[in-house]
């Protein structure tokens, strides 16, 4: 009874519906990560509100289709793989516990992430080109472009290893953080934050509100520690069109040339507080939509 499709379809379209939302964040990280021409002079908010002046308000959702076609897969992908290295981690290791789930957390996202990582690309040379200097048509026209003019197959996986290298420490400090979250929070106010656990009573769980809150703060806290490595990413996705290609190469390299050229605030960390705005609706969105499509596709 396809339980799983349907589950799936849900956090698709949930997915969806919470990138949409924050398509034009995304964007204007990417033109400032890499410091676009264009807006390099520019903030965040003056940025916001510069793109719609120069490129009309679709001009926030360059890149939003490729990102669209990504997050099924990536769902799929993440989906099926964590039940695959589960069993695999059970059989072969004979760890199980809080351990193998993690492991097999980790490894499904990095599955995830290599076999969707050319959509990624595509996306990031959408949402980096400016109105009246096109230089890709579309998303097929993007990938043959790529394709053909950077070397093949290989061209589209750049950045990979600056992506795969900053989701442990991102998957590990969130779960690091909130669990120490919780542990205070439930140790010292145990009245205020907590209530008993719906299957057991003697187990104190925090309260809906708070454990968003907690999940928040490990989120940001998680993403500082990871953020250079996102910038790192996308200076070498855009490394051919930047006209940098050589300099950014490896992700040393590419680390040392951004530091050098732009610093730390202005370098490592350029639109970071992009990414605490965009989270809060991120969320919001995908819980909402989640608990509509449950519904809706009577998952409950």
């Amino acid at each position: 009874d396809f339980y799983w499709l349907r589950s799936f379809i849900a956090g698709g379209v949930a997915g969806c519906c919470a990138k949409t939302t924050t398509a034009p964040l995304d964007r204007v990280k990417i033109l400032l990560q890499a410091h676009n021409h264009h807006y390099k002079h520019l903030g965040v908010f003056s940025t916001l509100c510069a793109v719609p002046k120069k490129e009309g308000y679709l001009g926030l959702y360059k890149g939003n289709g490729a990102m669209m076609i990504r997050i099924f897969p990536y769902g799929a992908i993440q989906f099926m793989a964590f039940d695959q290295y589960k069993k695999v981690i059970k059989k072969q290791l004979g760890i199980s516990g809080h351990v193998h789930r993690l492991m097999a957390g980790s490894m499904a996202g990095v599955t995830a992430v290599i076999c969707t990582y050319p959509l990624d690309m595509v996306r990031v040379r959408l949402a980096f080109q400016v109105k009246g200097e096109h230089k890709y048509m579309g998303i097929i026209h993007a990938f043959k472009m790529i394709y053909t003019k950077e070397g093949g197959f290989s061209a589209f996986y750049r950045g990979l290893m600056p992506t795969v290298i900053g989701m442990a420490p991102y998957a590990g400090f969130s779960k690091l953080t909130f669990g120490t979250l919780k542990s205070i929070g439930l140790a010292q106010a145990p009245n205020l934050l907590g209530r008993p656990s719906l299957d057991n009573p003697d187990v104190l769980v925090l309260k809906t509100h708070v454990n968003l809150l907690c999940g928040g703060i490990a989120g940001a806290i998680a993403q500082t520690i990871s953020y250079p490595l996102d910038v790192t990413r996308r200076r070498m996705q855009l490394g051919a069109v930047l006209g940098d290609s050589e300099k950014c190469l490896t992700m040393v390299q590419t680390l040392k040339y951004v530091y050098q050229q732009h610093g730390i605030r202005r370098g490592l960390y350029r639109g970071l507080s992009l990414n605490y705005i965009r989270c809060i609706p991120s969320q919001a969105v995908a819980f909402t939509t989640y608990e509509l499509m449950k519904q809706l596709l009577h998952l409950n």
